[in-house]
C-alpha cells in the first residue's frame, strides 16, 4: 500500500473559480431495474441508499455530458474559452481507449490554446485531476485550468449483474482551477483562502476487486471475451465496503491534521457517492455530524468521477455552501485509489476573467444543475 501525505501547495493560493454540471434527462428508477433485475426498490434502497439514476440517450458518451459541464464552468468563472491552459478529464467511460476524451472536450468547447490529458484513477478521478489542476496554477506554469469529470456508465454496465446495475449513474461536472489573488467577491460574500491541501494514495492490491477485465494489452478484446461478458464491470462489492470505509477515515484525517485543522472544523464533508451506507459508516467513524454531510446519490446514484462536481454544484445551489466555509472532499474507487482535498470556499470569478464570460441559464451560479428533460 502507498500513500503520500497531504502536500501543501506552494506558490500562489489557488480556488475554484466556476462549477458547471449535467444530467441526463432520462430517470431510470429502482421500480424500472425491478422489471429486468431480480431486486426491488426495497433491497436497493436498504443496502445502497439510491432511489434513482440517470441514463445517457442512445448516442451520447461521456464527453458530450462533459462539454456541456465544461462550458457551464467557463461562463461561471467569467472566462472565455481561448483562456484556458490545460483541460483534464477524469473519467472511467471515455470515448474510446484512444485518443484522450479531454481533447474532444476542449475542442467543442473552444479551448484553442489548450493542452489536454486524461486522468484514470477510478472513482477518484476528479480528486486526483483537482490536484494536478492546483499544483499546475499554484506553480504558476499555469493560469487557468478546466477539471472535468464526464461518465456515461450505463455502456459499460452488464445490465444482467444485480451488484453492478443497480449503483451506477450518467452525468458530468466541471471546475475551473484559477488563482485567488484579486478575485472578484460575488455580493455579500466572504472570500475564502481556497484549495488548502490534498492526501491521495492508491493499493494495487485491490485491483481485482473494481474493474473491467477485458479491452486493454493485459486481455485484448476477442469472441471469448465478448462472450465470457468480461467487458464489463466487475465489483466485489463486500470487499470495496471494507477498502473505502477505512481510506476515507484515514486520508480525511491526514489532510485535516496536515492543514492544521481538526473535523470540528469542518462546514460541509462531501464524499464521493458509491453508497449511502459506506458514507454513514465513515462519517460516523470520523464524527462528522449527519447535517454537514452532502448527498445527493438517492437521485443520481453513482457517478464515479461526476459526483463530487456534481455535489459542489447543487450546494451551492441550495445554499449549503457559502464563501469561507470549510469543505472536505473525498473520493476512493478502483485501483484501489483514495484522494482528499481539503479548501475553504471562495466565492469569486476568476482573476484576470475576459468580459465574453457570461453567467447562463444553465449556470449552476445561484441555480439549478442542468438537466435534460424528456
Amino acid at each position: 500500500m502507498t500513500g503520500s501525505a497531504a502536500p501543501s501547495l506552494f506558490g500562489r493560493p489557488v480556488t475554484i473559480s466556476g462549477l458547471g454540471a449535467h444530467l441526463p434527462g432520462k430517470v431510470l428508477t429502482n421500480h424500472d431495474l425491478a422489471t429486468f433485475l431480480d431486486t426491488s426498490d426495497e433491497w436497493i434502497t436498504q443496502r445502497t441508499g439510491i432511489k434513482e439514476r440517470r441514463v445517457a440517450e442512445e448516442g451520447l458518451s461521456a464527453s458530450d455530458l462533459g462539454i456541456i459541464a465544461a462550458r457551464q464552468a467557463l461562463a461561471d468563472a467569467g472566462l472565455s474559452p481561448e483562456q484556458v491552459d490545460l483541460v483534464i478529464t477524469a473519467t472511467i467511460s471515455p470515448d474510446r481507449l484512444m485518443p484522450a476524451t479531454a481533447a474532444r472536450i476542449a475542442y467543442q468547447c473552444g479551448c484553442v490554446n489548450a493542452g489536454s490529458l486524461d486522468v484514470s484513477a477510478g472513482c477518484t478521478g476528479f480528486v486526483y485531476a483537482l490536484a494536478m489542476a492546483a499544483g499546475a496554477v499554484a506553480s504558476g506554469l499555469h493560469q487557468y485550468v478546466l477539471v472535468v469529470g464526464a461518465e456515461a456508465i450505463s455502456r459499460l454496465l452488464d445490465w444482467q449483474d444485480r451488484a453492478t446495475a443497480v449503483l451506477f449513474g450518467d452525468g458530468a461536472g466541471a471546475a475551473v482551477i484559477s488563482p485567488l489573488e484579486g478575485a472578484s467577491e460575488r455580493a455579500g460574500a466572504k472570500t475564502g483562502v481556497g484549495i488548502l491541501g490534498f492526501d491521495l494514495g492508491s493499493d494495487g492490491s485491490g485491483e481485482e476487486f473494481l474493474l473491467i477485465p477485458a479491452g486493454g494489452s493485459r486481455l485484448p478484446a476477442s469472441a471469448e471475451t465478448v462472450a465470457a461478458r468480461q467487458h464489463y464491470m466487475k465489483m466485489n462489492g463486500h470487499e470495496v465496503y471494507k477498502f473505502a470505509t477505512r481510506v476515507i477515515v484515514q486520508s480525511a484525517l491526514r489532510v485535516l491534521e496536515h492543514c492544521g485543522k481538526t473535523v470540528d472544523d469542518l462546514d460541509l464533508f462531501v464524499p464521493h457517492q458509491a453508497n449511502l451506507r459506506i458514507i454513514e459508516a465513515a462519517a460516523k467513524k470520523l464524527g462528522v455530524p449527519e447535517n454537514k454531510i452532502y448527498t445527493n446519490l438517492q437521485r443520481y446514484g453513482n457517478t464515479s468521477c461526476a459526483s463530487l462536481p456534481l455535489c459542489l454544484s447543487e450546494a451551492r445551489a441550495e445554499g449549503k455552501l457559502r464563501a469561507g466555509d470549510l469543505v472536505l472532499l473525498m473520493g476512493f474507487g478502483a485501483g484501489l485509489t483514495w484522494g482528499a482535498c481539503l479548501l475553504e470556499w471562495t466565492d469569486g470569478k476568476a482573476v484576470g476573467a475576459g468580459e465574453t464570460g457570461t453567467h447562463t441559464a444553465g449556470s449552476t451560479a445561484g441555480g439549478n444543475t442542468h438537466e435534460e428533460r424528456n
